[in-house]
C-alpha cells in the first residue's frame, strides 16, 4: 500500500481496452512544422517554452486523430499547440487579463481581418486561414459555438481562482468539458473526415449520451493524471480530485478510486448508448458511425500519450506507469533538447 506521501492511479487503461489506439503516419513531419510555426512567434520565455514542448502536444493529436492526411493532421497540431497556448497564458492571468486573452482568439475566429497585432491574434489568424479551406458549413458553425464555450469556461476558472472557490462536482462536470477545450478538439473530427452532420444527430439523446461519454473519459483521465503536476504549481483549484476531496469529503487515494469506477461507468455508458443508437437514414449512417469511431481515438489515445511524454509524471513516469504509484512530491524534470 502507498504511504500517505503517495496515492495508487487505478488502471484506466483495463477499461479501454474496446478502444484501439494508434498513431498517425505524418506526425514526425507535421509535429516538426506546426513546433516551428509556435517558436517563430516566441509567445514564451526559455524556461516557459521548455515546458510546452515537453508536453509533446503534436503527439497527443498523433494518438487523438490517426486517420488523419497530412494537411488536416498539421491543421490540428496547430489547433492543439494553439489550445495549449491559451491555457497556458490564462493558467497565470485573472479574471479580467484571461477574458482579453480570449476575446482577441475570438474576434480573430469570427473575423479573420481583425487583429491588434498581439502574436495571438496572429496565430489565430494562420489557424483559421489553414482550418476554413475544406471546414463545412455546419461543422464550421458548432466549431465556433465550441470556442465560445472554451472561452467563457477559461475565464470563469480565472474567477474561480482568484476568489478561491471549488465548485461542487455537478457544476464541475459541466465546466471541465468546456474548459478542457475536448469539445473544441472533438469539433475538428467532421473537419478531418469531410463530413457535415446534420443537427438532428447532435441533439439526439443517444447520440448525446455517446459524444459526452468519450468527452468526459478525457476529462476525468487528464485531472487524475495531472493533479500532482497541477498540485505542484498552485493550479489544483480545477481538478476533479480536489472536487472529490473538498466536496464529498474524500481523501486523496479515495478520489481516485471514484475517479476509476466514474470512468467505467462513462465507458459502460458509452458502449450501450452506441448499440442502441438510432438510424438517421443510409447515408447519414456511415458518417455518424465514422465520427464515434473517430471519437473513440480520443479516450485510448489521452492515455497513452500522458505516460509518453514528460509534461504530468516527469522522469518517473515509465515508473509509475508499472506500479501506478504516485509520489506527492515536485516533479523530477527531464532536461529539455529541441527537437528538428
Amino acid at each position: 500500500m502507498p504511504s500517505l506521501s503517495s496515492y495508487i492511479l487505478p488502471d484506466l487503461f483495463s477499461l479501454s481496452t474496446t478502444f484501439r489506439d494508434a498513431t498517425n503516419p505524418f506526425w514526425k513531419r507535421a509535429s516538426a512544422e506546426s513546433r516551428r510555426w509556435v517558436n517563430s512567434y516566441a509567445v514564451f520565455a526559455d524556461r516557459r517554452r521548455a515546458f510546452f514542448f515537453q508536453g509533446q502536444s503534436e503527439l497527443l493529436s498523433s494518438h487523438c486523430y490517426p486517420y488523419a492526411g497530412y494537411e488536416q493532421f498539421r491543421t490540428c497540431c496547430d489547433l492543439v499547440n494553439l489550445l495549449f497556448v491559451i491555457d497556458e497564458l490564462s493558467d497565470e492571468q485573472c479574471y479580467g487579463d484571461a477574458r482579453h486573452t480570449g476575446d482577441i482568439f475570438l474576434r480573430v475566429m469570427r473575423d479573420p481581418t481583425w487583429s491588434d497585432g498581439s502574436k495571438l491574434a496572429r496565430m489565430t489568424t494562420d489557424f483559421r486561414a489553414r482550418l476554413i479551406t475544406t471546414i463545412k458549413p455546419r461543422t464550421f458553425r458548432r466549431f465556433l459555438e465550441h470556442c465560445d464555450a472554451y472561452i467563457d469556461s477559461v475565464v470563469q476558472e480565472a474567477g474561480l481562482r482568484d476568489r478561491g472557490e471549488i465548485l461542487k462536482l455537478d457544476e464541475y462536470i459541466h465546466l471541465r468539458r468546456e474548459n478542457s477545450a475536448v469539445r473544441v478538439c472533438f469539433g475538428v473530427i467532421s473537419y478531418i473526415l469531410g463530413i457535415d452532420l446534420p443537427d438532428e444527430v447532435f441533439v439526439d439523446p443517444v447520440f448525446q449520451r455517446i459524444y459526452f461519454s468519450a468527452v468526459d473519459m478525457v476529462c476525468w483521465a487528464n485531472d487524475l493524471y495531472s493533479y500532482n503536476m497541477e498540485l505542484n504549481s498552485g493550479l489544483e483549484g480545477n481538478n476533479f480530485i480536489t472536487v472529490l476531496m473538498e466536496t464529498q469529503n474524500m481523501d486523496i487515494q479515495a478520489a481516485c478510486d471514484f475517479v476509476g469506477r466514474h470512468y467505467k461507468r462513462l465507458m459502460d455508458d458509452f458502449l450501450s448508448a452506441k448499440a442502441s443508437l438510432r438510424s438517421f437514414g443510409p447515408e447519414v449512417d456511415v458518417d455518424v458511425k465514422r465520427y464515434i469511431e473517430a471519437c473513440q481515438h480520443w479516450p485510448a489515445g489521452n492515455l497513452v500519450w500522458s505516460f509518453e511524454t514528460p509534461r504530468y509524471f516527469g522522469a518517473r513516469r515509465d515508473q509509475i506507469l508499472r506500479t501506478r504509484i504516485v509520489p506527492l512530491k515536485p516533479l523530477e524534470r527531464e532536461p529539455f533538447k529541441e527537437e528538428d
